[in-house]
């Protein structure tokens, strides 16, 4: 009974924070860079640029430029991420529509650094509660899963054509502040969740046959499990070995805690790997 209610009092604290996360996405965009004509990252971003060339707003594009992804994350990541990142995307478009495109400040740089940071917020609240503002994101995740490719060029590539696009529709000026805003909401985000697209976690656990199983039923991941003691209890553990994705570290808390909440775990980033980066 009581772990019935810890999830469901989880799920509702996750649908919080998609509304929460999705109403900073849409003020990032309506009050601050829509309005200073400066462009987001990612698929955000493309929607405002694309918004410039079709008769249809920003957050209708963003939704349509999304179902595609949608489709891959059901697909190949998982129901429940791509869900909740759906969801977002959706009430993202529906704040878009009920907020006014309003500039709060004339100065465009403050627009630059205040879209990107409360952007950002919002990014980084759905990263941390296992979900996402779409779009890149899900992309990087099958990526990081199917590729031991660096995801990193991907994002940067696709900025770098929201970049030089904006300087070549309005202006070179707009180009710079939109780069300082992408710099602005990376950094950010980095502060709120984490830097690295891969992750290595160490659990030290009394339990981990039943762990290794759990996180086996909803990580798509291996795991090399190493024999340990305890250095004051001298008691026999062992220590499970993974390397996760940033989009996967809510979800192995989330097993952690359910299987052994007495379990140790230590998160550490991960800047290369080398071999396999799944489970065979």
């Amino acid at each position: 009974m009581f772990l019935v209610q810890h999830n469901l009092f989880r799920e509702a604290g996750k649908i919080f924070i998609v509304l929460v996360g999705s109403l900073l996405l849409a003020c990032s965009l309506n009050l601050f860079l829509i309005p200073a004509d400066v462009f987001a990252s990612g698929f955000t971003g493309v929607a405002q640029l694309l918004s410039y060339i079709l008769p249809l707003s920003t957050g209708t594009l963003l939704l349509l430029l999304n179902i595609p992804v949608a489709i891959l994350g059901w697909l190949k990541v998982g129901k429940s991420f791509t869900v909740y990142s759906f969801a977002s995307v959706a009430m993202t478009t529906l704040f878009l529509e009920l907020i006014p495109v309003h500039a709060l400040s004339s100065d465009i740089m403050l627009n630059a650094v205040f879209g990107g940071v409360i952007g950002a917020t919002g990014a980084g609240l759905l990263l941390k509660w296992g979900a996402s503002s779409g779009g890149l994101d899900i992309i990087a995740l099958v990526l990081a899963r199917y590729t031991d490719r660096p995801v990193g060029s991907f994002f940067f590539l696709l900025n770098s054509i929201i970049v030089v696009a904006s300087g070549l529709l309005l202006d070179p000026e707009k180009a710079l502040f939109t780069l300082i805003s992408i710099y602005v909401t990376s950094r950010f985000i980095d502060a709120i969740h984490t830097r690295y697209v891969k992750l290595t976690a160490m659990v030290v656990t009394k339990k981990p046959d039943l762990l290794n199983k759990a996180i086996h039923e909803r990580l798509t991941r291996g795991i090399t499990r190493i024999p340990a003691k305890g250095g004051y209890t001298f008691e026999e553990k062992e220590m499970l070995v993974i390397v996760i994705t940033r989009y996967e570290l809510y979800d192995l808390k989330n097993i952690i805690e359910e299987v052994d909440p007495e379990a140790f775990t230590n998160i550490v980033e991960t800047a290369s790997i080398f071999g396999l980066f799944r489970k065979d």
